[in-house]
Protein backbone atom coordinates (compact mmCIF):
# COMPACT_ATOMS: atom_id res chain seq x y z
CA UNK A 1 0.00 0.00 0.00
CA UNK A 2 2.93 2.71 0.80
CA UNK A 3 4.66 1.44 -2.29
CA UNK A 4 1.38 2.66 -4.47
CA UNK A 5 0.97 5.94 -2.54
CA UNK A 6 4.73 6.83 -3.00
CA UNK A 7 4.34 5.06 -6.97
CA UNK A 8 1.34 7.80 -7.77
CA UNK A 9 3.09 10.84 -5.97
CA UNK A 10 6.03 9.95 -7.86
CA UNK A 11 4.17 9.82 -11.32
CA UNK A 12 1.82 12.85 -10.20
CA UNK A 13 5.18 15.07 -10.08
CA UNK A 14 6.56 13.97 -13.01
CA UNK A 15 3.65 14.28 -14.87
CA UNK A 16 3.23 18.25 -13.16
CA UNK A 17 6.87 19.06 -14.18
CA UNK A 18 5.99 18.07 -17.63
CA UNK A 19 3.55 20.74 -18.00
CA UNK A 20 5.84 23.48 -17.27
CA UNK A 21 7.38 25.80 -20.05
CA UNK A 22 10.50 28.08 -20.66
CA UNK A 23 8.94 30.56 -23.28
CA UNK A 24 8.15 33.36 -21.22
CA UNK A 25 7.95 31.67 -17.78
CA UNK A 26 8.84 34.00 -14.70
CA UNK A 27 9.63 31.10 -12.54
CA UNK A 28 12.52 31.45 -9.67
CA UNK A 29 15.73 30.03 -11.53
CA UNK A 30 14.40 30.08 -15.08
CA UNK A 31 15.49 32.65 -17.93
CA UNK A 32 12.34 33.42 -20.10
CA UNK A 33 13.06 32.89 -23.75
CA UNK A 34 10.79 35.96 -24.58
CA UNK A 35 9.12 38.94 -23.43
CA UNK A 36 7.35 42.02 -24.86
CA UNK A 37 6.87 45.89 -24.06
CA UNK A 38 4.39 47.97 -24.08
CA UNK A 39 5.25 50.99 -25.72
CA UNK A 40 3.45 54.38 -24.46
CA UNK A 41 3.62 57.98 -25.24
CA UNK A 42 3.86 60.54 -22.52
CA UNK A 43 0.47 60.96 -21.93
CA UNK A 44 -0.19 57.05 -21.82
CA UNK A 45 -1.32 57.04 -25.26
CA UNK A 46 -0.56 53.59 -26.56
CA UNK A 47 2.64 53.54 -29.36
CA UNK A 48 2.54 49.94 -30.04
CA UNK A 49 4.30 47.12 -28.74
CA UNK A 50 8.22 45.00 -29.05
CA UNK A 51 8.73 41.51 -28.64
CA UNK A 52 12.09 40.22 -28.21
CA UNK A 53 12.69 36.43 -28.44
CA UNK A 54 15.85 34.59 -27.10
CA UNK A 55 17.25 32.25 -29.95
CA UNK A 56 20.81 30.84 -30.86
CA UNK A 57 21.96 33.64 -32.62
CA UNK A 58 20.95 36.28 -29.93
CA UNK A 59 18.11 38.97 -29.17
CA UNK A 60 15.27 39.11 -31.86
CA UNK A 61 13.63 42.52 -31.43
CA UNK A 62 10.66 43.24 -33.49
CA UNK A 63 8.69 46.29 -32.86
CA UNK A 64 5.72 47.27 -34.23
CA UNK A 65 4.75 51.35 -33.61
CA UNK A 66 1.89 53.41 -33.88
CA UNK A 67 1.09 57.11 -33.27
CA UNK A 68 4.72 58.20 -34.37
CA UNK A 69 5.18 61.41 -36.73
CA UNK A 70 6.11 60.62 -40.21
CA UNK A 71 9.91 59.52 -40.83
CA UNK A 72 12.96 58.31 -39.39
CA UNK A 73 13.07 57.69 -35.51
CA UNK A 74 15.96 56.29 -33.61
CA UNK A 75 15.11 52.78 -31.35
CA UNK A 76 16.85 51.74 -28.95
CA UNK A 77 17.50 49.01 -25.67
CA UNK A 78 17.97 51.25 -22.54
CA UNK A 79 19.36 50.43 -19.41
CA UNK A 80 16.87 50.38 -16.80
CA UNK A 81 13.13 49.00 -16.73
CA UNK A 82 11.45 52.40 -15.98
CA UNK A 83 9.47 54.38 -18.50
CA UNK A 84 8.56 57.34 -15.80
CA UNK A 85 6.61 60.26 -18.24
CA UNK A 86 6.84 62.82 -19.25
CA UNK A 87 10.86 62.46 -20.71
CA UNK A 88 10.94 58.71 -20.22
CA UNK A 89 14.94 59.55 -18.29
CA UNK A 90 14.45 56.84 -16.07
CA UNK A 91 14.71 54.37 -18.31
CA UNK A 92 18.71 55.06 -18.45
CA UNK A 93 21.28 55.43 -21.19
CA UNK A 94 21.32 52.61 -23.78
CA UNK A 95 21.95 49.10 -22.73
CA UNK A 96 25.96 48.73 -22.37
CA UNK A 97 27.51 46.39 -20.79
CA UNK A 98 30.36 45.79 -22.52
CA UNK A 99 31.22 49.58 -21.99
CA UNK A 100 31.79 50.54 -25.68
CA UNK A 101 30.40 54.04 -27.69
CA UNK A 102 27.49 54.71 -29.04
CA UNK A 103 27.19 53.41 -32.92
CA UNK A 104 27.77 50.77 -35.48
CA UNK A 105 29.91 53.79 -37.27
CA UNK A 106 31.64 54.88 -34.43
CA UNK A 107 35.29 52.84 -34.58
CA UNK A 108 34.76 52.34 -30.83
CA UNK A 109 31.00 51.30 -30.74
CA UNK A 110 28.58 49.70 -30.57
CA UNK A 111 26.16 49.56 -27.74
CA UNK A 112 24.59 46.16 -27.25
CA UNK A 113 21.02 48.23 -27.49
CA UNK A 114 22.00 49.79 -30.54
CA UNK A 115 19.84 49.09 -33.55
CA UNK A 116 18.95 50.59 -36.92
CA UNK A 117 16.60 53.53 -37.50
CA UNK A 118 12.57 52.74 -38.14
CA UNK A 119 10.65 54.38 -40.80
CA UNK A 120 7.03 55.75 -39.50
CA UNK A 121 4.87 55.68 -42.95
CA UNK A 122 2.69 58.88 -43.14
CA UNK A 123 0.08 56.93 -41.12
CA UNK A 124 2.72 57.18 -38.20
CA UNK A 125 3.05 53.53 -38.17
CA UNK A 126 6.35 51.33 -38.51
CA UNK A 127 7.79 48.07 -37.86
CA UNK A 128 11.66 46.92 -37.40
CA UNK A 129 13.30 43.46 -37.01
CA UNK A 130 16.73 43.66 -35.74
CA UNK A 131 19.29 40.75 -33.54
CA UNK A 132 21.28 41.55 -31.71
CA UNK A 133 23.95 39.21 -31.92
CA UNK A 134 25.41 37.12 -28.70
CA UNK A 135 22.86 39.11 -26.25
CA UNK A 136 20.27 36.99 -24.34
CA UNK A 137 17.24 38.29 -22.10
CA UNK A 138 17.86 36.51 -18.56
CA UNK A 139 20.52 34.03 -18.87
CA UNK A 140 24.64 34.21 -18.90
CA UNK A 141 27.15 37.18 -18.13
CA UNK A 142 25.38 39.96 -19.67
CA UNK A 143 21.62 39.13 -19.48
CA UNK A 144 19.30 42.36 -20.82
CA UNK A 145 16.53 41.29 -18.09
CA UNK A 146 19.28 42.26 -15.17
CA UNK A 147 18.25 43.32 -11.88
CA UNK A 148 17.12 46.80 -13.06
CA UNK A 149 15.74 45.42 -16.19
CA UNK A 150 15.59 46.94 -19.81
CA UNK A 151 13.09 49.05 -21.78
CA UNK A 152 12.69 49.73 -25.58
CA UNK A 153 12.55 53.37 -26.27
CA UNK A 154 11.97 54.97 -29.87
CA UNK A 155 13.39 58.17 -30.23
CA UNK A 156 12.10 61.58 -32.60
CA UNK A 157 14.69 61.57 -34.67
CA UNK A 158 17.10 59.00 -36.50
CA UNK A 159 20.50 58.17 -34.88
CA UNK A 160 23.00 59.29 -36.96
CA UNK A 161 24.94 56.04 -35.73
CA UNK A 162 28.04 57.49 -34.64
CA UNK A 163 27.83 60.33 -31.94
CA UNK A 164 28.20 59.00 -28.34
CA UNK A 165 26.00 58.53 -26.25
CA UNK A 166 22.73 58.52 -27.70
CA UNK A 167 23.14 59.46 -31.84
CA UNK A 168 21.93 62.50 -31.37
CA UNK A 169 18.31 60.94 -31.77
CA UNK A 170 16.28 63.97 -30.13
CA UNK A 171 13.74 63.51 -27.33
CA UNK A 172 12.44 59.84 -26.52
CA UNK A 173 8.82 59.77 -27.60
CA UNK A 174 7.46 56.45 -26.53
CA UNK A 175 9.05 54.16 -23.99
CA UNK A 176 8.24 50.59 -23.14
CA UNK A 177 8.92 48.52 -19.88
CA UNK A 178 10.69 44.92 -21.42
CA UNK A 179 9.55 41.94 -19.10
CA UNK A 180 9.41 38.12 -19.51
CA UNK A 181 5.99 36.29 -20.48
Amino acid sequence: MKYSIFAMTLSASAMLAGCATTQGESAEGVAPTSATAVLLAADGSSRGEARVTEASDGLHVMVDAKGLTPGMHAVHVHGTGNCTPPDFTSAGGHWNPSGRQHGRDNPAGMHMGDMPNMIAGADGSGQMEYVIPGARLGSGGMPMLDADGAAIVIHAQADDNRSDPAGNAGGRVACGVISGG
